[in-house]
């Protein structure tokens, strides 16, 4: 039977020392402080919302909320970006995405300061990650992949990594951290074989699946006693959430695994805040 790697734990610990962090700053008289944009009633917006604001009051973080209608122009969502950019009392924004159809997503995007981007979505930002320098932030969901492996003890020195998936949210920024702690990286994507992407998962030390497919990653693409990160959230013909892999042909050749929900998802919160109180810290 795999060890469940569950992120309550990954979550508590890593909103501890943010939280303690935050204090200080406040003696300082840095009150840290998150921006959340949200277009819209979206429910999966409104659900991540709720636990942000829960996530940021444990913390000690003040939100303030920039509630915009669906309708809202791109020229007025740029106008609101530009002012918290001037706000120095505002120190990181999330912005809920994807955007309306009728917004340039990259456009706005790009009206983000890189300094005050929390999830990664400016090209400065991803730059940083690229680039291994300390511009901007990574996505938060990519960095908390490597909490999770941190919290257990899993070291990625000289073990092989595969990545399932490849978008700029996951699959990419958590190649480039990975390889920043000398794994070695095979990037697996909806144009690889089918041959090479099970030979790829079955010859793997630890396997990251983020390719937005229910249950897509079963035996016949994994190995035996491999540490199993799997990041997708969706719902299955019953309706239940699950992800990325078959949980049930995953777990018992594995050593570890991350459950779904209860995984990767719930440690995203707590890895935004740390950004958060980061920025706040680099403005004393």
């Amino acid at each position: 039977m795999a060890e469940l790697l569950k992120g309550k734990a990954v979550a508590k610990s890593l909103t501890e020392t943010t939280k303690a962090k935050a204090e200080a700053l406040r003696e300082q008289g840095i009150i840290p402080t998150l921006a959340i944009i949200r277009l819209g009633e979206n429910p999966g917006d409104l659900s991540y919302e709720k636990g942000a604001l829960k996530r940021a009051e444990q913390t000690g973080i003040d939100v303030r909320q920039f509630v915009l209608g669906e309708e809202t122009g791109q020229d007025e969502l740029i106008g609101v970006i530009q002012k918290i950019n001037e706000d120095d009392s505002i120190h990181g924004v999330l912005m809920f995405r994807p955007l309306p159809k009728h917004i340039d997503e990259k456009a706005v995007c790009e009206s983000l300061s890189p300094a005050k981007d929390m999830d990664g979505i400016t090209s400065g930002s991803m730059a940083g990650v690229f680039m291994d320098s300390d511009l901007g932030y990574p996505p938060c969901t990519a960095e908390a992949c490597i909490h999770m492996l941190d919290h257990y003890g899993v070291e990625l020195k000289g073990k092989k990594v595969t990545i399932m998936g490849r978008s700029l949210v996951i699959g990419k920024p958590v190649a480039m951290m990975a390889m920043r702690r000398h794994a070695t990286i095979t990037v697996c994507h909806s144009r690889t074989t089918a041959e090479d992407f099970a030979k790829a998962g079955r010859e793997a030390d630890i396997v990251i699946a983020a390719l937005g497919r229910a249950k897509m990653v079963g035996a016949d693409k994994l190995g035996e006693g491999q540490v199993l990160i799997d990041v997708g959230i969706n719902v299955d013909e019953e309706g239940k959430l699950c992800g990325d892999m078959n949980f049930d042909e995953a777990e018992p050749r594995a050593a570890m695994i991350t459950p779904v929900p209860g995984g990767v998802g719930s440690v995203t919160t707590a890895v935004l805040m740390k950004h958060v109180v980061e920025a706040a810290g680099l403005n004393q």
